[in-house]
């Protein structure tokens, strides 16, 4: 089932996507929340007459970086014994449709296309075998950066957790298993063009390891998202771009690049 967010008439509510080409789909409108038991309304409306909205509202997204070798090449780093974790904050998540505001204080903004997945359910110190229990499913994610800033500060809250920088959607994929999560293809494009094309089995860190990792430290809450590192091919963006993540069997997520105001 994909799970999208949306607003319509300034309500906002959960609806299942239904339909396959973009002229066809509906939302059937979920009475509750996707985070425990619901049923489907039957009332259905297009998604061309709703504004879709960030799929989830993070308590946090956690974010693992370095974690794709050819990436971290790219950028002359070492490769983290370990799952190498950061935090970008609430504010920095928009939906699918939304801009990107070019902080600034950069000069040098990047994306980073990413699967991301959504946590289900309350959860900590998860075993291996109970990964998959604790996710409610995945969507498509740009860990937007400000690779100036990163470069010259000790630490990334600033460079990765400015406003506009966790562009998540445009809905989240519940029918995706852990096993098939390991092995989507993740692609970004840039007013069209190709910039990224890689897979989520070249991770160095699983899925599991990474949620493993960071339930060992702290308690992950329903609607918390990890990213799980993008693959090579990073590279600039400018005001007026439009750049477009798409991951395989789940959908694209496009947002355009302007001036912050």
């Amino acid at each position: 089932m994909r799970i999208a967010r949306f607003s319509i008439d300034g309500n906002v509510a959960f609806g299942a996507v239904e339909g396959d080409g973009p002229e066809e789909l509906v939302l059937d409108i979920i009475k509750g929340i996707p985070f425990a038991d619901f049923e489907l309304s039957g009332t259905k409306v297009p998604l061309s007459k709703v504004r879709l909205l960030p799929p989830v509202l993070p308590n946090k997204v956690v974010a693992f970086g370095r974690n794709y070798a050819e990436h971290a090449a790219e950028l002359g780093h070492e490769l983290p014994p370990a799952p190498f974790a950061f935090f970008k904050p609430s504010t920095s998540v928009i939906g699918s449709g939304d801009a990107i505001a070019y902080p600034s204080f950069s000069e040098e903004v990047h994306y980073e296309a990413e699967l991301a997945v959504v946590i289900g359910r309350m959860c900590r110190e998860v075993p291996p075998e109970r990964v998959q229990d604790v996710i409610l499913g995945y969507t498509c994610a740009n860990d937007v950066t400000a690779r100036d800033v990163q470069k010259r500060e000790a630490q990334w809250a600033r460079a990765k957790g400015f406003d506009t920088s966790c562009p998540l959607g445009p809905w989240v994929e519940t029918g995706i298993s852990l096993e098939e999560a390991g092995d989507l293809a993740v692609q970004c494009t840039v007013n069209g063009e190709q910039r990224q094309l890689g897979s989520t089995r070249q991770m160095i860190h699983s899925i599991t390891d990474l949620i493993v990792n960071i339930t060992e430290a702290m308690t992950l809450l329903p609607g918390d998202v990890i990213l799980t590192g993008t693959p090579a091919g990073v590279g600039p963006l400018g005001i007026g771009d439009e750049v477009a993540v798409t991951i395989q069997g789940i959908g694209t997520l496009t947002n355009k690049v302007i001036k912050r105001g």
